[in-house]
């Protein structure tokens, strides 16, 4: 048999790789969470008091009942009958997604559900920003807004209400870290071209604000 010519020998390896990367993201299938736990905590003063932002992380994977906790918190269903937030959200657009980098994959938290969806089966810690920790935390938040569900909205207002939005859901993780023991830091340094293309957002997708969460190291 002849040899095959290396640059068709590349391209088959290639192909051949990224065939195996699909069939990984095929395979993940979406987590179904445990309830959160909503009787726990620390007085709302002690929270304020101990809020802070942290750049040292422990590679200690959160369990799972811990990624519950704080999703729920983060922008989790409060009020089952209507199904509004735990934050708040300019005219009920409802337009931010908290996407959820952890080590085997990067998830869309569905909060109707209480899911986690895969989107892309690949770590994609390292692209959710600039800094040498996050590659390494056991979890990077990604909040992604969707500019499609602010319908009749001006330019000007889709920038200051999904920025808020964004605000309302970061603090919300800040403070469940300060009761929960939690290292947390919430981060703009983002390569968001970057990385909006290895999370396949479209176009009326965009990427505000990361934060990362872990245990103190």
């Amino acid at each position: 048999m002849k040899r095959l010519p290396k640059l068709l020998l590349s391209l088959l390896v290639v192909r051949c790789l990224c065939s195996a990367a699909f069939a990984f993201a095929d395979d993940l299938k979406s987590i179904q969470l445990p309830p959160p736990q909503t009787e726990i905590g620390k007085p709302l003063m002690q929270v304020l008091k101990q809020r802070q932002s942290s750049r040292s992380f422990a590679s200690k994977p959160l369990p799972p009942q811990e990624l519950s906790n704080l999703l729920w918190a983060a922008d989790g269903i409060n009020r089952p009958d209507s199904g509004k937030r735990t934050a708040p959200s300019a005219v009920n657009w409802q337009e931010v997604d908290v996407y959820v980098a952890l080590p085997e994959a990067l998830y869309l938290y569905e909060a109707k559900t209480h899911t986690l969806a895969p989107v892309v089966g690949k770590d994609l810690r390292e692209a959710t920003g600039k800094q040498s920790f996050v590659k390494d935390a056991p979890l990077n938040l990604v909040y992604v807004v969707d500019l499609a569900r602010m319908k009749d909205a001006s330019e000007d207002d889709k920038r200051l209400y999904s920025g808020a939005d964004v605000g309302f859901i970061a603090q919300n993780v800040y403070l469940y870290c300060a009761s929960q023991g939690l290292a947390v830091v919430v981060r703009g340094s983002i390569d968001r071209t970057v990385l909006s293309q290895s999370m396949k957002l479209r176009p009326e997708q965009r990427i505000i604000l990361a934060q990362t969460v872990g245990y103190p190291h």
